[in-house]
Order: C-alpha cells, then sequence, then structure tokens
C-alpha cells in the first residue's frame, strides 16, 4: 500500500506557494507526493489523472481540502467513481476519509464529497464574480484593464542577436524559439509587434551588435511583406 499526496494550485509556483500543502502532507504521513498546477475546474488535471490512473488497490489518496481536487460537482463525482472502481480510499486531512478499498462506497461519505463539491463550486463562482466586478469598476474609473502591451523594449536582446538569421531564412520559428530560449507564442508575439516596425540592427560578423559595424541590417515592413536590405560600409 503506498499514500499519496495530491496538491495543487491554480497558478504557478512564482505566484502561488504550494509549500504549505507540500508540508502538511508529509506531516499526515504521505510517502509521494504529487504537485499541480492547475484551475479548480479545469477539466483535465493531468497530475491528478496520472496519479489515479497509477494508484493501485488499497493505495491511499490524501489531499487537504475537497476543493483541491476539483471545483466542479461532476468532476469530483467522476473522481469519486474512479476511486471506488480501483478499490482505492480517499482522505480529506481533519475531514472525511471515503474508503472504497471493498469496492463499496458509503451513502454517508459520498453524499458529504457531493455537498462539499457544490460549496467548492459555489466560492469559485463567487470569487470570479467579485473579480469581474472589480474589473468593471476599475474600468469605469479609466484603469486600463489587462495584461500590458508588449513593446519593442520587452524583447529580450537574444531574439534581435539571432532576429536578422530568421529575416534572412537561416532558420524557422521554432529554430528561434529554441535558441532564444523562449516559447513559440513569444516568437509569435515579438514578430508582431516589430511588424510595421522599421528597425535598424547594427551587427559585426559574428551576429553581434556593435559601434563601428561592417555593415547595417535594415528590416522594413509593408502590407505585412518583409523586405530585406543590407547596406555594406566601405
Amino acid at each position: 500500500m503506498t499514500v499519496f499526496g495530491y496538491c495543487r494550485c491554480s497558478t504557478n509556483e512564482n505566484k502561488q506557494d504550494i509549500n504549505r500543502q507540500v508540508r502538511e502532507l508529509k506531516a499526515a504521513g504521505c510517502e509521494e507526493i504529487v504537485v499541480e498546477y492547475e484551475h479548480g475546474d479545469a477539466v483535465i488535471k493531468h497530475e491528478l489523472a496520472a496519479l489515479l490512473a497509477q494508484a493501485q488497490e488499497g493505495d491511499v489518496i490524501m489531499t487537504l481540502e475537497i476543493s483541491r481536487l476539483a471545483r466542479s460537482t461532476k468532476q469530483l463525482c467522476d473522481i469519486i467513481d474512479t476511486v471506488k472502481e480501483k478499490k482505492l480510499c480517499l482522505k480529506v486531512v481533519g475531514s472525511i476519509t471515503v474508503d472504497c478499498t471493498t469496492g463499496v462506497l458509503d451513502p454517508m461519505s459520498a453524499a458529504f464529497c457531493q455537498i462539499s463539491a457544490v460549496f467548492a463550486e459555489l466560492e469559485l463562482q463567487l470569487i470570479r464574480a467579485r473579480v469581474r466586478s472589480g474589473m468593471a469598476n476599475a474600468k469605469a474609473k479609466g484603469a486600463a484593464i489587462g495584461r500590458p502591451h508588449t513593446t519593442k523594449d520587452d524583447i529580450p536582446a537574444v531574439f534581435y542577436k539571432h532576429y536578422p538569421a530568421y529575416i534572412a531564412g537561416n532558420m524557422n520559428k521554432a529554430e528561434l524559439a529554441r535558441i532564444c530560449g523562449i516559447s513559440r507564442k513569444s516568437v509569435y508575439k515579438y514578430l508582431k509587434v516589430l511588424r510595421g516596425e522599421l528597425i535598424i540592427l547594427i551587427i559585426n560578423y559574428k551576429g553581434e551588435r556593435c559601434v563601428s559595424p561592417p555593415c547595417f541590417f535594415v528590416v522594413c515592413s509593408f502590407e505585412n511583406i518583409i523586405h530585406r536590405y543590407i547596406i555594406v560600409i566601405s
């Protein structure tokens, strides 16, 4: 028998600290901890799905709150069904134990889980309603809503370094993303920022910007068609 612990936060480790959940689950006796960063009502929670698939008959899955498993009544019912089918034991620390190791689900335990899921789902809807209300209020006061627009100043230097090679056709978007250490989504975003702009990149023979270059690499765009010019300085 293995005792697993499942922790979940809605956003990544840079915004939410999941260590409290890890500490409390270890203190409760968990041997293996599974960590996931996903929204509570997400249809697919990859780490949780993998944990349920990995667990064997008689294993225990522990979590700190019902809402860590799901903030949807339907999703929680599906999880309970899996726990029952695989004859697992689900424990919510300091709350309820759903012991299905015999293949039988206690009606009172099922009812408690469903009621808890209803309140978890309600809490999520209330949070979202307050967020929408706050955003509408801020917008009415003239505040800018949403992520700030990306500008040329936000583009990292490494992108500018390899951008001429991309323009020259020496690499595609996937290769540009890999060599710059960024996602393809970021590549598309930076290219969109540069489109329609007149950019002068001063490069030397190594592709690095310098003060006294052997050439200028001028890139301009007209109606989404990129033209390339190389002006050799004698």
